[in-house]
């Protein structure tokens, strides 16, 4: 049981990594070339979502670390 536990703690915590560093990689596109994104007419509030959701998973990381290690 305690393996289990442990393969799922860590699977998770990969699964939020990989969620933040897609949110990360998504802003750094939008700060380095703004004008390659055209589907994004306000491009400071996307940024901005991509920030939102970093932080979202910045705090998920947080509460799995503070609470389920």
């Amino acid at each position: 049981m305690k393996i289990l536990r442990s393969r799922m703690y860590e699977a998770t915590k990969e699964h939020l990594r990989g969620q933040r560093e897609k949110h990360i990689a998504n802003a750094e596109v939008m700060l380095s070339n703004p004008v390659g994104i055209g589907e994004h007419s306000d491009v400071i509030e996307s940024i901005v979502k991509e920030l939102e959701q970093v932080a979202h998973y910045d705090d998920m990381l947080n509460a799995l670390r503070n609470h389920f290690q």
